[in-house]
Formats: C-alpha cells, structure tokens, sequence
C-alpha cells in the first residue's frame, strides 16, 4: 500500500526478502523510491516463482542481502523517469533480466542474447550502482535487474518489454522467464528441425517449454525425462511422445534414451536441472560426432566434472541463458503464439497464492505435483 498518491515519493509496501542462506523468506515493509533517468516503477500484478529464485535466495551466485525477491511477473507502469518515451504509464509490460541495445556487437551479429550495452547483471544494484530499495534505511538488492514478490519495483526501461494487455496475466508472468527460456532453447539455440529426436532433463516449466518448442520444430521423437511420475501427463500435454522415469529400470538413462532412439542417441539433449550426473547423461544420450547438448539448469555447484570424452567424439556442448532468446525482438513473437493459442499454458498453473504467503513458496515448488506457482499481487 503507497503511503502517498505522489508517483515522486518513495512508497512503501509489502515485499518478500531473503535475509540470508538457508534462512526463511519474510515479508518485510519495503521503501521503494521513484524511477531516476531512463528508468520506471512498476506496479506489480502477478508474479510466479522459478527455481532460480532459490538459487539467489541463498546467495548463488552473488551473496548480496537483503535480497529482494522475485524476477518472473507483470506488471503496470505506474511512474516514468526523466528522458522515457517509449513507455507511458498504465502500459502493461513484464520485467526481464536480459537486455537488448540492437546496436552492440554482440547483438548485431545473430550468435547470442546477451547484449554488451546492457548485460547480465547479478549484483542487485541498478546500472548507477545504486538500488532503490530499501528496509528500515538499509539498502535491499534487487534480484537480477527487477525484484518482482513486491508491490512495487523499479526496472532500467532497456530491462523492460511492453505486451497486449490481452494476454492472461498469469500467461505473462510465466513467458517471462522459464518456459520462455525453455521454448527458446530449442527454438533459437539448437533450431531444432523438422523430424529430428529429442530428450529433455526435467520437466519442470523449463522442460516443458524445450518440449514444446521441440514440437514447434517439428522434433518427431520427444522424449522426457524425470523421476517424478505425475510430471508424465504434463509432459505430454505439451507434446512429449515417451516418457523415461530413472528410477522404474536398472538401465542408465542413457541406455534407455539409446532404446528408444535406434541406438545411437537423440539429435538435441535438453539439460534443465544443474545436477551434475544428468548433465553427462544428458552428454552420452546423443549421438556421436553430431549430438547437440543444450545445457539450461543451474545448481549451486558453479564446478561440476565433465566426461571429456563425450565432448570429444564431435559432441557439442552449448550454454544457454533465457534460451537464448532476444527480449525485445524474439519475446514479442512467442507472446503472439500465447495469444493465438499456438502455445497453451493452462497445464503449468498448479498453486495460486497472495503475495503474503509468498514466504512459503519454496516450500510448495518442492511438492511433487507443483510445476508453477502464481501469486497474486
């Protein structure tokens, strides 16, 4: 709740913060101040919970506290900055944490989505250094570039994308990062072709979208993998055609992608998890020479042992950040199929909650049939 109708006060409201590692979210009264030069303040209105989120709840990959959480949502902006133009507020947009200039090399050339101008930023401080947040007079940090469990947050307007208000807003938030992130690496960082085999670790809102933007490629063969059963039909729902759960045969997981692939492994392997022992099955599950591995999670292990060996028989093995997908030139595209209901969402939605239970997220995530949480703002 603002504590002045002024969009030049700062405003107080409710947020979640993380204090620490290993210690519980809280809900906590926050001092959002209003947007500086080429920034704007948002009113949140829906956010949605993705496991990074854990990640940075306890301190990987930068230990910054307290952290204000959240970085999937959408929201309305309710003040602009000095020197905005290409935002008015009441435009309905989602905070993102990859920027595009359109003028850097790096965004020039076509081979990646993380722009040089604006990169990918972990310290939770805005592009001055500074944050604009605070608690009880101490500095919050924002997590990545936004900050979405809040009422309020402040974003670089090069970290913001605007959409069709008639987009469903729980659609929104979930675009603005996992499945997004999911669809796009198999739609711009392996380009999946039509009739290729696929397999996918993890079948969470990321693996979900790697098995539906594998089916938009026209992939023949999708294979799934995960040792939750219930993640089966979800997986399916979004066009999967076999299903392998780990911990039902003695075989590796490997062997069993090489069963149902002629015996030589799939085309593109999808790693969503982190774990270490899946990102070398997710190695040995394709095929010698030509294989492409597209590795997506992210654990708190920022070190894990490779098998050489795999990489060397002509594998390639390739790192993905949000799919790589363009925020301002390729997040528009895959919001116009959730609008057409090219991409239908409606499987992800399994836990809605208020913004003050929102401390209890993790704690959901963790039960078997949770694949998105929605909280309303």
């Amino acid at each position: 709740m603002s504590t002045t109708n002024s969009k030049s006060k700062v405003i107080t409201c409710k947020g979640i913060v993380s204090w620490g590692k290993d210690e519980a979210l809280k809900v906590e009264e926050i001092q959002v101040e209003p947007p500086k030069s080429a920034e704007v303040r948002l009113k949140m209105l829906r956010a949605s919970v993705c496991h990074t989120d854990m990640l940075f709840a306890n301190g990987f990959p930068v230990p910054s506290f307290p952290r204000v959480m959240g970085h999937e949502g959408v929201g309305v902006v309710e003040s602009i900055g000095e020197g905005v133009t290409s935002l008015t507020e009441g435009d309905l947009v989602i905070p993102t944490y990859i920027g595009e200039c359109k003028t850097c090399e790096n965004c020039l050339s076509g081979n990646t989505n993380l722009c040089m101008k604006y990169p990918l930023n972990y310290t939770g401080l805005m592009l001055d250094g500074t944050s604009r947040m605070s608690i009880g007079g101490q500095t919050a940090y924002h997590e990545f570039t936004c900050s979405t469990w809040c009422q309020y947050t402040v974003v670089n307007i090069n970290f913001v994308v605007k959409i069709d208000p008639q987009i469903p807003l729980s659609d929104a938030s979930f675009l603005s990062c996992g499945f997004s992130t999911g669809y796009g690496a198999a739609w711009k960082e392996a380009k999946v072709e039509n009739g290729s085999s696929v397999v996918v670790f993890g079948l969470g809102a990321v693996g979900l979208g790697a098995i539906n933007g594998a089916k938009s490629g026209g992939a023949s063969r999708i294979i799934g993998v995960d040792k939750n059963p219930r993640k089966e039909a979800k997986g399916r729902a979004f066009g999967m055609t076999d299903f392998i759960n780990p911990e039902e045969s003695h075989k590796s997981i490997e062997e069993l992608v090489r069963d149902l692939s002629g015996g030589m492994g799939v085309d593109y392997s999808f790693e969503c998890t982190g774990v270490p022992f899946l990102i070398n099955q997710a190695i040995q599950s394709t095929k010698p020479g030509v294989g492409k591995i597209i590795q997506i999670g992210a654990g708190e292990e920022s070190n894990v042992n490779i098998n050489i060996l795999g990489i060397l028989i002509g594998r390639t093995l390739k790192g993905s950040i949000f799919g790589g997908i363009k925020t301002k030139s390729d997040l528009p595209i895959i919001y116009e199929k959730c609008k057409n209901r090219e991409i239908q969402l409606d499987e992800l939605l399994t836990h809605e909650i208020k913004l003050e239970d929102a401390y209890e997220a993790f704690e959901l995530l963790n039960q078997p049939d949770c694949v998105k949480i929605m909280i309303k703002i």
